[in-house]
């Protein structure tokens, strides 16, 4: 959540928040009266506070015609003092409610707009001109003995698929490679767990809009993860990590689950949008004022990853209306799908300052000792999605598909030769 105190101190900079966000600014002026309203009832419940515990300590000493007015008046104070406490609590937690509803603040130069007003920062290699019709990444993962969606329509619904064979060797190969190249640069690999309490997946920020993503198990009161970004947000809830660890990295490899509500009739074709997938993601604890070049830097690993595997891609800068609520900042690298015609989202980094780690509790002692909320920021290096850039972007005229050569050792060969029925 924001900082309430920064939000007295200047108010404005959330109202041009909300602006580029394309939501509603009046929500400052409530929670200010909000706060208004609650310090005015604590003050008020501290002072009866005071004057009750004076009463009390006169009654003992007061003369015989003196006691029964103060006890008269300690009854009265008694009820007053309830009603305070009582009143100071409804507002706290409403101005709790208010605060858990209002996304992060963010970053001031973010693009204005929606969805499709995010501004292209980069294109990197030049999409490739193939001398024969290419095929789509189902139609070579079927070749290829690599996927299979009616099998997964079959066994699970649809938007579920098999990865076998060599499918499941390339999707082994890119996430041991992901794993490697963030091990290499200081990062502690983790694999979470991908059932969460749901103070761990409300903290981080995923139960707000978007809550009709998540799968829920109601018998177990637990929620399947979307990305492993949830569970190493929690890791450290509730802690004061020492200062000089900073910035601690992570890198969780987790099976990601998410219900693609609102998506009908999207992707339905292929591995694009599904249900379950694998993910590598790179998440750091930092502090916020280091937050803006961590993020620089965790992009630049993201487009390490695209590098290595010889993808035509390019960086966006998202626009502020399709920023998730946690996010003050996000840069996705989008992958040319040579079949749609198109760059398709593979990765996202997200610089989400001080926002999850004051709703999860996550601090850190700062220079003059006193505890401050660290920033997170997280970052995709590898997803199941991935094997379709790479199909599509590597295949040949016969069907075989060309491995990128920092795949080679993972995968155990240099070409994905079609299989024969």
């Amino acid at each position: 959540m924001i900082d309430l105190r920064a939000l007295r101190d200047s108010p404005d900079r959330l109202r041009a928040s909300q602006r580029v966000r394309g939501e509603d600014d009046a929500v400052v002026d409530r929670l200010l009266d909000l706060d208004s309203r609650h310090r005015a009832a604590l003050t008020r419940f501290e002072g009866l506070r005071a004057e009750q515990k004076s009463v009390g300590k006169s009654v003992s000493a007061a003369a015989p015609e003196e006691r029964e007015s103060l006890l008269a008046r300690a009854k009265e104070l008694a009820a007053e003092v309830k009603r305070a406490e009582a009143e100071a609590g409804e507002l706290s937690a409403d101005l709790d409610r208010l605060l858990r509803e209002v996304p992060n603040i963010v970053e001031d130069d973010t693009p204005v707009g929606g969805v499709d007003d995010f501004v292209v920062v980069e294109e990197v290699g030049t999409p490739r001109e193939f001398d024969f019709t290419p095929r789509d990444h189902l139609e070579l993962g079927e070749l290829l003995g690599a996927i299979d969606t009616d099998r997964g329509a079959k066994v699970s619904g649809a938007r579920f698929y098999f990865l076998t064979g060599v499918g499941a060797q390339l999707e082994l190969a890119l996430l041991n490679l992901a794993m490697q190249q963030a091990a290499a640069n200081g990062f502690t690999p983790m694999i979470p767990p991908v059932l969460v309490k749901p103070e761990t997946m409300d903290g981080t920020g995923f139960l707000g809009a978007h809550a009709d993503e998540v799968y829920r198990l109601e018998a177990d009161d637990l929620y399947l993860v979307g990305t492993s970004e949830v569970p190493l947000a929690g890791y450290h809830a509730g802690e004061i990590l020492p200062a000089e660890s900073l910035p601690t990295r992570y890198v969780g490899w987790s099976p990601c689950f998410r219900r693609e509500a609102g998506s009908y009739g999207k992707d339905t074709r292929g591995i694009i949008r599904v249900h379950q997938f694998n993910k590598v993601e790179m998440f750091v604890y930092t502090h916020p004022d280091h937050a803006h070049e961590e993020h620089l830097r965790l992009l630049a690993w993201e487009r390490e990853m695209l590098d290595k595997l010889e993808l035509p891609y390019r960086v966006v800068d998202i626009a502020g209306g399709d920023l998730g609520a946690s996010a003050a900042r996000k840069y996705d690298c989008e992958a040319w799908v040579p079949t749609q015609g198109r760059y398709r989202e593979l990765t996202s980094t997200s610089n989400c300052t001080d926002f999850q780690a004051r709703r999860l509790n996550i601090r850190f002692r700062d220079d003059s000792g006193k505890p401050r909320h660290a920033a997170t920021l997280n970052g995709t290096l590898a997803t199941t999605r991935w094997i379709v850039a790479l199909l599509e972007n590597h295949q040949r005229a016969d069907g075989s598909v060309v491995v990128p050569e920092a795949l080679r050792p993972f995968v155990g060969r240099d070409v994905l030769e079609p299989v024969k029925k």
